[in-house]
């Protein structure tokens, strides 16, 4: 009778031999490997992230890419393609009511080549953009192709000429950026350094505000912008911050007819403490007529004015 309760309760009896796994589970598995080969050990996993952040500066891809982006809306649309927005794919609604605007867009995608034109039912446009009224039109602009801030410099020395550079720090308007990029192609600059946080990126709005420029001016992003100010230091480059309260005025700078990097600080708190101190020189530029502050492309323009002017 125990016997039968011992076959119901499902207890296995004694085994003959293990076979060896028992002495085997007893040995040793030799020493405990670094924290850095460890499988899900914080060590590990910060190693791997390093290893993978210096595969992505290698020199094809130094600079980074940004996200891709979508135009939304019939007017954005024909705007965006007008000024020579960079474009992938054009996605028209099937079965859409055509109107001059959407007949346009068509036209020009055509005209400029490289776009595909894809059509798609209403909800997969609904889908794509998240709700948003696109009216059946909605444009994919690629991702940007930023350089490293050493490109601007070697391309500068490549045309024997002295480097004439402008960085951003904490503007984050796109438009603002734009217009940044049009004044460096207008005063013969060598390119835009943008911040990778917490800055405006190479976006559709940037590129309609340069009207074009942006496809020959280059924008660098810098993973931190004060370590990147710090390497034009060393390479012999004068790093020029515009300030309100400036200790130089803006026409007695003489550097500005040299190699020069020209930092511009949002408008409502100028350059951040870390950068103005990099800052070789604080510059301010003169306003008789009482205005406390210049938006940044503004006073990017009027810099690299009397930057030009300087190396005629």
């Amino acid at each position: 009778m125990a016997a039968n309760n011992r076959r119901m309760s499902g207890k296995k009896g004694a085994q003959v031999g293990s076979g060896g796994q028992r002495r085997r589970g007893l040995e040793g598995k030799g020493p405990t490997p670094p924290a850095e080969m460890r499988k899900g050990h914080a060590k590990q996993r910060a190693a791997t992230a390093k290893s993978r952040r210096a595969q992505g500066r290698t020199p094809q891809r130094r600079g980074g890419r940004s996200a891709s982006e979508l135009v939304v809306g019939r007017n954005p649309v024909v705007e965006a393609l007008r000024e020579g927005v960079p474009a992938s794919t054009l996605y028209v609604q099937q079965f859409i009511d055509s109107d001059e605007r959407v007949r346009e867009a068509l036209q020009l995608a055509a005209e400029r080549g490289g776009i595909n034109l894809m059509e798609a039912p209403r909800p997969e446009l609904d889908r794509m953009t998240n709700g948003l009224n696109h009216q059946g039109l909605v444009l994919q602009v690629p991702p940007y192709e930023y350089a490293h801030p050493e490109d601007l410099v070697a391309a500068a020395h490549d045309d024997g000429e002295d480097p004439l550079v402008v960085a951003l720090d904490g503007v984050t308007d796109p438009r603002n950026l734009g217009a940044v990029v049009r004044s460096v192609s207008a005063f013969g600059g060598h390119g835009v350094v943008v911040p990778e946080r917490r800055s405006a990126g190479m976006t559709a709005g940037a590129w309609k505000t340069s009207a074009g420029t942006a496809a020959r001016t280059p924008v660098a992003r810098a993973t931190n912008l004060t370590r990147a100010l710090e390497a034009y230091k060393k390479a012999g480059i004068t790093v020029v911050g515009l300030a309100a309260d400036g200790e130089t005025e803006l026409g007695d700078l003489e550097a500005l007819g040299g190699p020069v990097v020209i930092v511009v600080g949002s408008e409502g708190k100028g350059l951040s403490r870390l950068v103005g101190e990099t800052c070789d020189f604080r510059v301010r530029i003169p306003m008789p007529g009482g205005a406390e502050s210049l938006n940044a492309g503004v006073a990017a323009g009027i810099v690299l004015y009397e930057a030009a002017r300087r190396r005629v």
